[in-house]
């Protein structure tokens, strides 16, 4: 008696450490499939704002010391009811050991007290194209395949149409960074809302998942363009969405007609990047296995080795990688944007992915930026590879 009260008190036991382990595995896979646009991704210190005021090098404003703070380059500052823009750090100006002082370029909207917690973003621009950067735009309605995607056009002269996707943890915001620089080349811009942003459809699941199903939004952005008048596309995205540019390049029936793809920040590696948001949310790292285990029950998304999904869906490391999909064609002419102190999509999987054919892609490193704010850190840097690549599109 005593035995078989024994191993069932160890079945119990048992039993119970896998439910708990089940429970905190979907938990921690919540930091990547739950990442809400707009909002701080798991890792983004909260900065404190010390003051305010104007000074010899102009407004600058006092935060808390932290690497974060310390980032070279141009960025938005967000509050949950302000945003600002913040330049280069200050180092000349006086202040504590314990702060840091950054050029304020200008509060877009909302104020800025002491004591205010804030986060650096690299949305340096909040509206549309127009309010934003005066420029004339119209908002179209792109029919997708969970329904309507409103988009942002920006026209051109051009026959060549750039489509802008953001990524995780931002909004259509983002493409405002380079919208400006385009529109000054002529290129016609198409940024779309994709699936779970504000006024889009929600995912029926309600869950992020890594491109392996928002590409498809990409792919109505395409048909509407060329639809519309494009002749050739170029598919820039950040993060996720530079995942879907190269979903899109690999699945798409129209993917005869993508001239370039320009890859900011790739998630190559969904697993890497979903353990490196769940470790940023201090999970153990013996949960880590559990979290990838949830997120692929919850989603379907396939195991991908630590960068080679498993459809073979994104060529790799060595040209025999290349898709079933893509068969002999190479790659389109790629721009990689990308650097190693990233600490969500390893810059690592970039440079093996461009290694493997130097012919077709390029790779331009930035240090110093975090996740998707390579444009952040050196804009006229950005701008200038970002010209270069295009030039031959034109």
């Amino acid at each position: 008696m005593r035995t078989v009260k024994a191993t069932a008190v160890a079945v119990t036991t048992a039993l119970a450490a896998a439910a708990a382990g089940i429970v905190a595995g979907r938990l921690a896979s919540d930091a990547g499939l739950k990442a809400p646009p707009g909002r701080p991704l798991p890792g983004e210190p909260r900065l404190t704002v010390h003051s305010t005021a104007a000074g010899p090098a102009g407004r600058r404003i006092v935060l808390t010391r932290d690497l974060a703070a310390l980032r070279p380059g141009t960025y938005g500052l967000a509050g949950d009811a302000s945003h600002a823009v913040v330049g280069d750090v200050l180092t000349a100006e006086p202040h504590s050991a314990d702060t840091v002082v950054r050029r304020l370029e200008r509060v877009t909207h909302g104020t800025l007290a002491p004591g205010d917690k804030v986060w650096l973003t690299p949305n340096v621009h909040v509206g549309d194209p127009k309010s934003a950067l005066g420029l004339d735009h119209t908002d179209v309605a792109v029919p997708g395949e969970l329904g309507v995607l409103p988009a942002w056009f920006v026209p051109g002269t051009r026959d060549t149409w750039v489509i802008a996707v953001h990524g995780l943890g931002t909004t259509r915001e983002h493409t405002l960074n380079i919208m400006e620089f385009l529109h000054r080349h002529r290129f016609p811009v198409l940024a779309p809302a994709l699936r779970g942003d504000a006024g889009a459809p929600r995912p029926p699941d309600g869950l992020n998942h890594f491109g392996e199903t928002e590409w498809r939004d990409l792919d109505a952005a395409m048909r509407y363009a060329l639809g519309n008048g494009a002749r050739q596309l170029v598919l820039h995205g950040w993060s996720t969405g530079a995942t879907m540019a190269l979903r899109a390049a690999a699945h798409s029936g129209l993917r005869d007609r993508v001239g370039g793809l320009v890859l900011d920040s790739p998630v190559l590696s969904w697993e890497l990047t979903l353990r490196a948001l769940a470790a940023a949310r201090h999970t153990p790292g013996f949960l880590l296995p559990l979290a990838v285990r949830a997120a692929q029950g919850r989603t379907g998304l396939p195991s991908d080795h630590y960068g080679l999904y498993a459809d073979r869906t994104v060529p790799y490391d060595r040209p025999e990688d290349r898709t079933d999909d893509m068969g002999d064609r190479p790659p389109p002419p790629t721009l990689i944007l990308h650097g190693p102190d990233d600490t969500i999509a390893p810059w690592d999987l970039s440079r093996r992915l461009a290694g493997a054919h130097p012919d077709r892609i390029a790779l331009h490193t930035v240090r110093g930026a975090p996740h998707a704010a390579m444009w952040n850190a050196d804009p006229s840097a950005y701008e200038e590879a970002l010209r270069r690549f295009l030039t031959p599109l034109m």
